[in-house]
């Protein structure tokens, strides 16, 4: 058995190294899981460099979300064969990892692995920015940036299957066709004609809901987007600029403006909700109606490639580590 380790926070791929796993042996309530895959995520590589929101005790193991197959078990909610993903931070960049039951949530039979190594972070920070803020009836409006993202892409099929319209900002004009073959109703470019552009699209229907991952101005053009009472949900800051609020808009439009961050959510909502969300979204992937795209699979052996692929400019999804 081997994890992924660093002894000190830097460049993932110069602190990063394969190490020995000796696990101990199985407490009561205890699960032992297999890794089938598990995701490169920004968060991933911030954790590494010590930029997260949260740092860890060295020396540490990344991977913040995946999919694994139990081996053993001393619960007896789960059995050998089961899959399950990982509901709490577990080091998930290993063969094998070792976690109370708690924090797994067991899939459906017939899920692709590789998929449901994504499922905990993009898909379910969509669906709270779709449910968790504000009532968008069938037939309302929606704006978010960043659409092409990974949440983004979830944003847009979730919607869809709630009946909810969706506008969706982009940087360059390459990105629009994919993501209106998605299911997207209106794809514009991200710039100063934006705002104009979701009037006319929207009319008096204007959006009650927006989602920001970038910040700065972009931030701003989706406030200016949003119905009176409108809610702005920030869940990223690729720009690294922040938030400046006009006096205005929470005068006289009387925005709300509200942040996700999904691990925050795991921690504090109900078990009940978390499962309800997590049997939902597996059966929209399941049926096709919920789908991640992935750019590359990598043995754990040839992290670096994965590393490397990662931080590439253009990909075409997500790249994954498959022990």
């Amino acid at each position: 058995m081997q994890a992924l380790r660093f002894h000190e926070f830097g460049r993932p791929g110069e602190v990063l190294a394969p190490e020995p796993l000796d696990l101990p042996s199985l407490a009561d309530g205890e699960v032992r899981l297999e890794m089938l895959a598990s995701p490169v995520n920004p968060a991933d590589l911030n954790f590494v460099e010590g930029t997260y929101g949260v740092k860890p005790l060295l020396p540490a193991t990344p991977g913040i979300e995946g999919c694994g197959e139990v081996v053993e078990s001393r619960h007896p909610g789960f059995a050998a064969g089961d899959r399950c993903i990982f509901l709490r931070r577990a080091g998930l960049w290993a063969s094998h990892v070792q976690v109370p039951a708690s924090h797994l949530f067991k899939l459906p039979a017939g899920l692709d692995p590789l998929q449901a190594a994504m499922l905990k972070v993009n898909p379910a920070t969509a669906w709270r920015l779709l449910t968790g803020f504000a009532g968008v009836p069938r037939g309302s409006w929606i704006v978010q940036n960043a659409a092409n993202s990974g949440v983004g892409r979830c944003v847009i099929q979730l919607a869809r299957s709630l009946g909810v319209r969706t506008v969706n900002l982009v940087r360059r004009t390459e990105l629009i066709p994919p993501l209106l073959l998605l299911g997207a109703d209106h794809v514009l470019i991200d710039d100063a004609e934006a705002t104009a552009g979701v009037d006319a699209i929207c009319g008096p229907l204007r959006p009650v809901l927006a989602f920001n991952a970038v910040g700065g101005e972009s931030a701003l053009r989706l406030m200016n987007c949003l119905a009176p009472g409108g809610t702005h949900v920030t869940y990223g800051a690729m720009a690294r600029r922040p938030l400046k609020v006009p006096n205005g808009l929470l005068i006289f439009k009387d925005l709300r403006l509200r942040g996700l961050w999904i691990t925050r959510w795991i921690e504090n909502a109900p078990r009940e909700e978390i499962d309800a969300a997590y049997r939902h979204l597996a059966a929209e992937m399941a049926a096709g109606r919920l789908q991640v795209p992935v750019d590359s699979v990598h043995p754990l052996a040839a992290f670096r490639d994965a590393l490397a692929r990662a931080e590439a400019g253009e990909r075409n999804g997500k790249v994954l580590l498959q022990p």
